[in-house]
């Protein structure tokens, strides 16, 4: 603790006023009714290949909605709820499911995979996801999330000295983070229950809450747990944080090496394409890792070729459910309490990661996951047993002093200390969270269905977000964004040159993943 102080205090006001954050947010688009909406992305949105704010993740029918780079959370999400005004606006009378477990699915095969034009980048982006139906399904792919990339500024590992620079720093704030995230399962958790066609033909331990709704009764988020993004064929990816090195050398192997499963699958049959590898991943994108380092790739470049010739520029947080409650998917006091307990990932004391820590890391995330509510619930800390309740009454007492100098350096007020006490509240009493709020309006409006639930809570947020003034300036805006993404596709196309296959194996090819020599 008194390292934690010691560091916070030699951080000038302005460099913690200097941090910055960005939100990609996935959503299904469902029919008025709430099954899944199987109509083409929307050409009013322009091109999902190209589009810089409008994208679509796994499916043709599910949005990813990406934010700049902010210096405020207000800012942010202003941005955010911009991008959610124009979407509206696009898709009819269809609406975004607001929650991170799907709607009502149908038959694994008539999910439709994202289509992104007949360019090589263009055919790989789906190919890829082709692989990923192959290899893990398609409803898994249907979850939806939200992101949270954070970055501090360049200036800031000029005054933390002890940090080591920006790769050795932001890889410390990771090896915390993992330690530690089980707290953000059950502060932000908001996936407690499901649609049964989720998990049809699937072996799980959900149990019936009402016809029609599965769920485990103290789940904070069944998204992270073991119906969620889960790999048995990841789970042999032992990767360490300890360094980028170490980091980097493990997500090498796993995209160079064969991965006798994935032989078995095989790259094409009958002049169709069924992943773009064999190996373990087939890009650096399929590794679910809870957070990962981040650097702004250029066009045609492999991310680990950018972190490892660049560095880390920031890290996203992949593990936040989408808040059925707000209209955005996230609220301004989520972030604040996502920032501070960034900075305290970042400010602590972070020893190397072993084998045996790993392992309980995944232990705990998975106990918060199915459990968190279960009053008494204990977790692995450092060989010992300690109550969760415990543990995170340290963290959020840690955070104390980074949330009140946050709010002096950003002049918010009590903002940053409002929403660390709102922590501190959800923490001590279990019914207040996110997963057990969702359960209570699903019992005392919804006869316990999670579709009905979630059905009304979405078309709530499509009134209230359709009632906000739309700025002139804002849809001349998205209008030239959905223009000029339609012309660049056509661009892209048209400079095509090379076969498809010569592009996929240059592209893949091991030494487009090293830095270039020194």
């Amino acid at each position: 603790m008194s390292s934690l102080h010691e560091r916070l205090r030699s951080l000038d006001p302005t460099l913690l006023a200097a941090i910055r954050r960005g939100i990609e947010k996935e959503s299904l688009r469902v029919r008025p009714d709430g099954g899944l909406a199987l109509t083409p992305h929307p050409e009013a949105l322009g091109a999902a290949l190209t589009h810089p704010r409008i994208t679509t993740d796994f499916s043709e029918s599910q949005l990813e909605l990406i934010t700049g780079v902010h210096a405020t959370v207000e800012s942010c999400l202003e941005e955010l709820t911009q991008i959610h005004q124009t979407v509206y606006r696009a898709v009819g009378d269809e609406v975004l499911w607001c929650a991170s477990m799907p709607c009502g699915l149908p038959v694994e095969d008539a999910i439709p995979i994202g289509r992104y034009g007949s360019s090589n980048i263009g055919r790989a982006k789906t190919v890829y996801r082709t692989g990923l139906s192959h290899r893990y399904g398609r409803r898994m792919q249907t979850i939806s999330g939200i992101h949270y990339n954070f970055s501090v500024s360049g200036d800031a590992w000029g005054a933390l000295p002890w940090a080591g620079g920006a790769n050795a720093g932001y890889f410390a704030l990771m090896r915390n983070f993992r330690r530690n995230a089980w707290l953000l399962f059950y502060l932000f958790g908001a996936s407690p229950a499901v649609c049964p066609s989720f998990v049809r033909g699937r072996t799980h331990e959900l149990v019936e809450l009402a016809p029609g709704t599965l769920y485990l009764p103290h789940a904070t988020t069944l998204r992270m747990g073991r119906l969620g993004y889960q790999s048995d064929a990841q789970s042999s990816l032992h990767v360490s944080y300890n360094s980028m090195e170490s980091y980097s050398d493990s997500l090498h192997d796993a995209l160079v090496q064969p991965y006798p499963p994935y032989e078995e699958i095989g790259i094409r049959s009958g002049g169709e394409y069924r992943q773009l590898s064999t190996s373990l991943l087939q890009i650096e994108n399929e590794f679910y890792s809870k957070i990962r380092p981040k650097r702004i790739i250029r066009r045609g470049e492999r991310p680990l070729h950018a972190l490892r010739e660049r560095g880390v520029e920031y890290v996203e947080v992949r593990l936040m459910d989408l808040d059925p409650f707000a209209p955005a998917g996230i609220t301004a006091p989520t972030m604040r309490l996502l920032d501070v307990f960034l900075l305290h990932c970042l400010l602590s004391e972070s020893p190397p990661d072993t084998p045996a820590e790993i392992a309980a890391i995944a232990h705990n995330q998975e106990r918060v996951a199915a459990r968190g509510r279960e009053r008494g619930l204990r977790l692995w800390r450092n060989g010992d047993d300690v109550g969760l309740a415990d543990w995170g009454g340290e963290l959020l007492a840690e955070c104390a002093p980074i949330a009140e100098a946050v709010d002096h350096a950003m002049a918010s007020g009590s903002a940053y200390r409002d929403a660390l006490a709102w922590g501190v509240a959800a923490l001590a009493d279990p019914e207040t969270a996110p997963s057990a709020r969702m359960l209570h309006a699903m019992s005392g409006n919804h006869k316990n269905s999670y579709t009905d639930f979630v059905l009304a809570q979405s078309h709530a947020h499509r009134a209230a977000i359709l009632a906000l003034p739309y700025p002139a300036e804002v849809e001349a805006r998205f209008a030239k964004f959905a223009r000029d993404s339609v012309e660049e596709q056509r661009r892209i196309e048209a400079a095509d040159i090379l076969p498809f296959e010569e592009f996929r194996k240059s592209y893949l090819a091991p030494e487009t993943l090293n830095p270039a020599p020194r």
